[in-house]
């Protein structure tokens, strides 16, 4: 049984690791038995491997048709978007009021990161270095709140909505991402839940516009 749980957890790594790099495209069935066949593992193993992509928000389970990876859609885009519109400026607020020392020493240095990380290296989609320091910055402005319930929201939304990117999003001249993340920062350690919140909800409502428009 023990041994089971470590193959379904590296297949589900594997699976989610291929599905974010593009080995899966949108819409593509995932089929347990050739997936079993080529891990060389169960299909309980898969199946179970399967059901956590759910959970993460990079499989569909579709009634009597297995699973997917999720199509491109604007429905399910602006669901996303919808759906962080909603909570994470509430999360941040809570944030930007709870966070201590540790937490602002934390946020600049995460913003330094994404500052100082090319998030392109000469193809048109964003590199898997400012991917991670995109995540990093924006989880770690969050994490002051200290709601780890939250926090596990935020990873399955943001989990969702990174998958759109890295198979949509693509150089866009009118977009100053460097600027917006510094605005974010500059807000979030000046205590200024307001302004910390307005800012997140013209950067998400950006992110939310240029994946719909290129889906």
């Amino acid at each position: 049984m023990l041994a089971d749980v470590m193959l379904s957890e590296q297949v589900h790594a594997d699976l989610r690791d291929a599905i974010m790099r593009g080995g899966h495209a949108p819409g593509a069935p995932l089929k347990p038995q050739d997936l079993a066949k080529a891990h060389g593992v169960s299909l309980a193993v898969v199946r179970e491997a399967l059901v956590r992509l759910v959970g993460d928000g990079l499989a569909d389970r579709l009634p009597n048709r297995g699973f997917a990876v999720p199509e491109f859609t604007d429905r399910r885009w602006q669901d996303i978007a919808e759906a962080r519109l909603a909570v994470e400026p509430v999360v941040l607020r809570m944030a930007v009021e709870r966070g201590d020392l540790d937490w602002e020493t934390r946020v600049r240095a995460a913003h330094h990161r994404l500052a100082r990380t090319p998030p392109f290296d000469g193809g048109e989609h964003y590199t898997e270095a400012w991917a991670e320091a995109h995540r990093l910055f924006h989880r770690t402005l969050l994490e002051g709140c200290g709601n780890d319930t939250l926090l596990e929201t935020f990873d399955r939304m943001w989990t969702a909505s990174e998958l759109a990117r890295r198979f949509s999003a693509r150089r866009n001249a009118g977009r100053d991402h460097v600027a917006e993340h510094r605005r974010l920062e500059e807000a979030a350690l000046a205590r200024d839940a307001g302004a910390a919140v307005a800012v997140l909800e013209q950067h998400l409502a950006l992110t939310a516009s240029g994946l719909v428009e290129q889906t």
